[in-house]
């Protein structure tokens, strides 16, 4: 077992020796004629300009249990398999989602993976990297100045400034902005209306950015999004307004996925970003189908536990195009399961076998609703130095009784190269040539209703589902409007598999509370939110920032 040294993810970072990216582009199959570099370590490919075949490289998706504050090393796990399955002789790529800069400054921190299972340069894809968010962020906002324009001018498409859906978007944790009042100061300065900023991560057109399967693709998408509705009522489009187009050009270079490196140098792409609480969870399509054509095996992975991302990518991502994938691996720790056991967060490094075994069925759900599209789960035990033996196999064999492949992953200090992850690989690779019967969870025949109700019961646990005035009202207005076929996309908590954060384990016995839908026409799905869950989310007392810095010679300090 590795101790988890001394040395912060930042200090193994910047002590790592990376390859030029033009290496890893060529060792990936990837044509010069496709490279654009952003620097010696970063590059955009160009899927138009690849010579590499059309995708046939099978998926592993990454997803775990109900994350806990205790951390489950998600990326971390898919970092570290990915290089084990490389080091096995397999062609790999990682395709992951870009960081978002709010949670990097607030409480989540980064997400390129931690100890010697990194994608880097760790300090640069956890910040601005290649300005992918900024774009997203541009073109959201200049979608809105443009409909505010048109209202002041004259409003032609008699747009009611009272029925607006869509918001501006920051890529930062702001509570301050979640309600705003623009256009006050009199006549010149616009009409006065409510308004109010989502994270960039929640914008729909960060959803349309990674469901979009060419340059094409996403201008016709663009063009379907509902931003509002007139004073009669009718949605009104981005393409009734004309400004699609626009919105393309700021988002032409940033659609093209961002070539990386892991510290054992395998290639990763990271590209988009929509959070898996409040969007579909999962980074481009055009980065995972980019991957398939260069590697035999893609890993990559769905956010938060498997009720949200990996639900998401089954029913949403996989539906639009070839991606379903082969095996999916749920992350796990003694850690977390021992804080779905009813044990504090300070007290988890202390051996507590009980609480282990009362935390697994949260695991367990997790297992089985995997399943339920037909896929092969392999549990990734993600090891920390205070797990015990004993806890170790003790999971171990719980997972052999529930009959579940398992094994434990040691790739935080044993990664880069190292043997840590080698008996997870194994597992993951059988998984994956073994056959399975992808399936989705529900035909998109199925009432709005009733896919909602579906996945409330089938994948949370739910005894049923509550839907509020305004929500019933919304329903109506879908099936008017003929959105009733497209799939839904659960905005609940990441931390339970109700509505309620507080709620741990495996609850049973309560009530999914829908209480609005937004209609994303342009993504493709139609969003209930549930609970208390925000689409701007607020800072914490104590924010990251806080111990962030950059030395006198330009180097960040403390970024995790």
């Amino acid at each position: 077992m590795s101790e988890r040294n001394s040395l912060s993810d930042l200090e193994i970072a910047r002590q790592a020796t990376m390859r030029p990216i033009e290496e890893i582009a060529a060792a990936a199959g990837i044509n010069a004629d496709a490279l654009e570099l952003f620097g010696r370590y970063k590059a955009k490919v160009d899927p138009a300009r690849l010579t590499a075949p059309a995708p046939a490289g099978k998926v592993v998706l990454v997803s775990a249990m109900s994350p806990t504050p205790a951390g489950e090393g998600k990326s971390t796990t898919t970092v570290g398999l990915a290089d084990s399955l490389a080091r096995a002789g397999h062609k790999v790529m990682i395709a992951l989602r870009e960081p978002s800069l709010g949670p990097i400054l607030g409480m989540k921190g980064g997400a390129t993976g931690g100890g010697y299972s990194q994608v880097l340069p760790m300090d640069e894809i956890n910040l601005h990297f290649t300005g992918d968010f900024h774009a997203v962020t541009s073109a959201n906002n200049a979608l809105m100045a443009l409909v505010d324009n048109h209202i002041y001018q004259g409003n032609e498409l008699n747009i009611d400034p009272r029925r607006m859906t869509f918001k501006r978007v920051l890529d930062m944790n702001d509570r301050s902005l979640r309600e705003v009042i623009i256009g006050l100061g009199g006549p010149t300065q616009g009409v006065p209306r409510q308004d109010g900023f989502d994270i960039t991560v929640a914008s729909e057109i960060m959803a349309v950015f990674c469901l979009a399967t060419s340059l094409a693709d996403l201008r016709e998408r663009l063009g379907r999004i509902t931003f509002g509705y007139t004073y009669a009522r009718v949605p009104v489009t981005v393409a009734d307004l004309g400004v699609q187009g626009a919105l393309t050009l700021l988002l032409k270079e940033a659609i093209k996925p961002n070539l990386v490196q892991t510290i054992a140098g395998t290639p990763a792409l990271v590209h988009g970003g929509p959070f898996a609480n409040i969007a579909h969870g999962c980074n481009s399509l055009i980065a995972t189908q980019t991957a398939r054509r260069l590697a035999d095996i893609v890993v990559t992975e769905a956010g938060f536990g498997a009720d949200l991302g990996a639900e998401k990518y089954m029913d949403i991502k996989a539906r639009i195009a070839d991606v379903a994938p082969s095996a999916v691996v749920v992350v796990a720790t003694v850690r977390a399961l021992k804080m779905h056991g009813g044990v504090p967060k300070d007290r988890l490094t202390q051996p507590d076998l009980e609480a282990l075994q009362a935390g697994v069925a949260n695991l367990r759900r997790h297992v089985h609703n995997v399943e339920k599209f037909g896929v092969t789960p392999v549990v990734a035990i993600n090891r920390f130095s205070s797990d015990t033996a004993e806890e170790l196999d003790w999971l171990l064999e719980w997972c052999a009784a529930e009959g579940v492949q398992a094994a434990v992953a040691d790739v935080w200090g044993r990664g880069g190269g190292g043997d840590g992850g080698d008996e997870l690989a194994a597992k993951v690779a059988a998984a994956v040539a073994a056959p399975n019967s992808f399936h989705h969870l529900y035909p998109l025949e199925l009432p709005v209703e009733e896919k909602i109700r579906t996945i409330a019961q089938e994948i949370y646990g739910a005894d049923g589902v509550d839907f509020s005035v305004p929500a019933l009202k919304r329903l109506a207005d879908i099936e008017k409007n003929g959105w009733s076929g497209l799939p839904v996309c659960m905005a609940k908590t990441q931390y339970s598999f109700t509505d309620d954060a507080s709620r741990f384990g495996a609850p049973k016995g309560f009530t999914i509370h829908v209480r609005d839908l937004i209609p994303k026409t342009g993504a493709g799905f139609i969003v209930a939110l549930t609970g208390a869950v925000m689409t701007m989310p607020g800072l914490p007392a104590a924010p990251a920032a806080m111990r962030m810095d950059v030395d006198d010679a330009g180097n960040p300090v403390g970024l995790s």
